[in-house]
């Protein structure tokens, strides 16, 4: 079986076969002993939905695991943030390799392009959902 990646979290409410959790996302230096004096330490609330048939059996406030499969965590990391990369390099070095033209220009096209990247992938979203699925079990 291929491991998890996994968060705990709280149940916050359901729908008709959806369960939606609450989990904190902690920084890095979330657990460093000197994190309240530097103030660089950030944690942040997310709603994580997951599909289960069982989501009659949860109730609001229920301690959760939340996980993702290792490998759609990557392909996760991947489209967000390589592919839009990708994109973001290839309008720079083709507005001012093959079309000439000067760096605010291109710029500002690559921009533009990796807001339709993003765009695309909202789009997609449903086929997307289908590879990256969730898990969720009972503490």
């Amino acid at each position: 079986m291929e491991r998890l990646i996994e968060h705990s979290g709280a149940v916050e409410r359901m729908e008709a076969g959806r369960v939606f959790v609450r989990i904190t996302s902690h920084s890095a230096c979330g657990t460093c002993s000197a994190r309240q004096a530097c103030g660089l330490a950030e944690t942040q609330d997310k709603i994580i939905e997951v599909a289960t048939p069982d989501a009659a059996s949860y109730a609001p406030g229920d301690a959760v695991l939340v996980g993702v499969r290792r490998r759609a965590g990557m392909l996760s990391v991947l489209l967000a943030y390589g592919g839009a990369l990708v994109v973001l390099l290839a309008g720079l070095a083709l507005g001012i390799g093959a079309f000439g033209w000067n760096e605010a220009v291109a710029a500002g096209v690559s921009l533009g392009a990796v807001g339709c990247y993003y765009g695309l992938l909202w789009l997609l979203r449903r086929k997307i959902e289908h590879t990256i699925q969730f898990t969720i079990t009972k503490i």
